[in-house]
């Protein structure tokens, strides 16, 4: 029976469709041993169908937040965006680039120049057709030194933006870039009319399945559906409120009483009581999260390798695991690639929790005795106080001391992130090994929360961009797993998957997305009520 329960739990985590489970079941010749509930037909609507509001309760809000795409930074926000607005390209369920405001598109030879043809007849909410110039300034506007995007350190390759007629942009890139596509995806490059800034980005004015009828930052927006959308088959709700519940137990309650229909980021600790709640189910994928403890590596005493590397084997990040997530991820080896992702690195060996080794690096840099300052917070991400004190208690085995500083939630990712020299900190993940680096690790990205830069890892990064062979791709981006793990200030303990919770009367598609929380944070225009 082991390979029926391998089955079983590649169907429970979404990584199996129920069609692809039933197959395979059959194939082994087990259906007989399949409990009457795999065996039958969901409790969902086979169609999808228009009507009511979904009310979820979300993470990540802030009373800083903005509907300035390039400023977007969590959760509730980047639920808020996606909900007016779209993308050139939008990542599907099963991780694949695929057309959304571009029609189509294709590269030059060495895919330096990149052509992408727009759809016809898209609509802006307030009823301008969508052109190339469109396309060009929102992508401009992250582009420059003078830039504040997060964005810009994934589009500064781009070296010029033009239009082909209405319908067709070309982006001339500096070398190239077999994952360009993907890059146009990411949830800061939505699409706005031309000439967008300032207060005018409030306004929440795009091509999405919805329009903004209030917002109250960090707090609750409300949006309606946009009766000319151009998508068909997508956007069923009549409205969505999107309400800001950072305290995990205050989201729960919102969902066990009916007071919101969906929630991210259950408590791992309690999901299967969650699970047997009546009216409710729990949904569970494997994707590319990662939660994170960063250190400036430019800062003392931060800036000496053996200092990170101690508080690297100090981590007790098998513990993490057990106790934090309950099982429902992985242990991470101080780099973000997933091990779902191509170009993963199986063969690099995984840190392990190791209080001597992490005492040796400690003495060799000399800093016994040091206190070291982790700033925390219930904000940063679920169970990241409880991850800090874990911490704590294990480095202490080791002969190290770590304070836990506890912050506000409310604006950690504003008042805390990339400002204390060492923190909690949490990412959804990219796609594609080159813009998860290129987002966070590269020497001049906006979101590089450890200050990494390092030449050799720059230089890999670039030329693997624009390496067409594969298995050349692969040897350096292996290299630059191992360059990361060993050398960078980023501490990755976790892995965890993605879950959520939702009311049983809600629709939902066969395969749920892994690239972002909420099914690729598209639920707002991909799920629906049954009735």
């Amino acid at each position: 029976m082991n390979d029926l329960k391998i089955l079983e739990k590649l169907f429970s985590i979404g990584q199996l469709s129920r069609r692809e489970f039933l197959s395979r079941a059959a194939a082994l010749g087990m259906t007989a041993a399949l409990s009457p509930a795999l065996l039958s037909t969901p409790a969902r609507a086979s169609t999808p169908k228009k009507g009511g509001r979904l009310r979820m309760g979300l993470t990540g809000g802030s009373t800083t937040d903005s509907l300035d795409p390039g400023l977007i930074a969590d959760t509730l926000p980047l639920s808020i965006n996606w909900s007016l607005r779209n993308n050139l390209v939008e990542v599907d369920a099963s991780g694949n680039a695929i057309p959304e405001l571009a029609e189509s598109w294709e590269a030059s030879s060495d895919a330096s120049v990149w052509y992408f043809k727009l759809r016809k007849g898209v609509e802006f909410h307030n009823g301008k057709t969508l052109d190339a110039q469109d396309v060009i300034d929102s992508i401009n506007r992250h582009r420059g030194i003078e830039s504040n995007s997060a964005a810009q350190g994934i589009v500064d390759p781009i070296k010029d933006i033009t239009a082909d007629g209405k319908s067709m942009v070309v982006f001339h890139l500096d070398g190239g870039n077999a994952d360009f596509p993907y890059i146009m995806s990411d949830y800061h490059l939505t699409i706005q009319c031309a000439g967008t800034k300032g207060a005018v980005f409030e306004k929440g004015i795009g091509t999405g399945g919805y329009t903004l009828v209030s917002h109250e930052p960090g707090v609750r927006a409300l949006v309606k559906r946009y009766p000319n959308y151009w998508k068909e088959g997508r956007a069923h709700f009549d409205e969505v409120e999107l309400l800001g519940i950072t305290d995990t137990n205050s989201r729960t309650n919102a969902l066990k009483s009916g007071q919101v229909d969906a929630m991210n980021s259950p408590d791992t600790r309690t999901l299967h009581l969650l699970k047997k709640s009546p009216g409710i189910n729990v949904f569970q994928t494997t994707g590319y999260m990662h939660f994170t403890f960063p250190m400036h590596s430019d800062v003392k005493p931060y800036d000496n390798n053996d200092v990170r590397l101690a508080l690297k084997f100090a981590c007790p990040r098998e513990q993490m695991v057990d106790i934090i997530l309950r099982g429902a991820g992985s242990v991470g080896n101080d780099h973000p690639i997933a091990s779902i992702m191509q170009f993963y690195n199986s063969e690099l060996p995984q840190t392990k929790f190791d209080p001597d080794k992490a005492k040796y690096h400690l003495k060799k840099a000399g800093a016994e005795g040091h206190t070291f300052r982790l700033h925390s917070s219930a904000g940063a991400f679920n169970g990241a106080m409880d991850a800090a004190v874990l911490y704590k208690e294990g480095a202490a085995k080791a002969g190290i001391n770590i304070e836990v500083v506890q912050e506000p939630g409310d604006g950690y990712y504003n008042n805390v992130w990339l400002k204390k020299p060492w923190c909690a900190s949490y990412w959804s993940g990219r796609a594609t090994a080159d813009w998860m680096f290129s987002t966070c690790f590269s020497g001049d990205a906006k979101w590089n929360e450890t200050h990494f830069n390092h030449k050799r890892f720059d230089k890999l990064l670039h030329d693997a961009r624009a390496e067409l062979d594969q298995e050349k791709r692969r040897e350096m981006y292996f290299e630059c797993q191992k360059i990361v793990r060993d050398e960078s200030g980023c501490v990755i303990p976790m892995f965890a998957d993605l879950l959520i919770g939702a009311s049983k009367k809600l629709g939902h598609p066969e395969k749920i997305g892994g690239n972002w929380e909420m099914d690729g944070e598209r639920m707002m225009e991909r799920w629906w009520f049954n009735s």
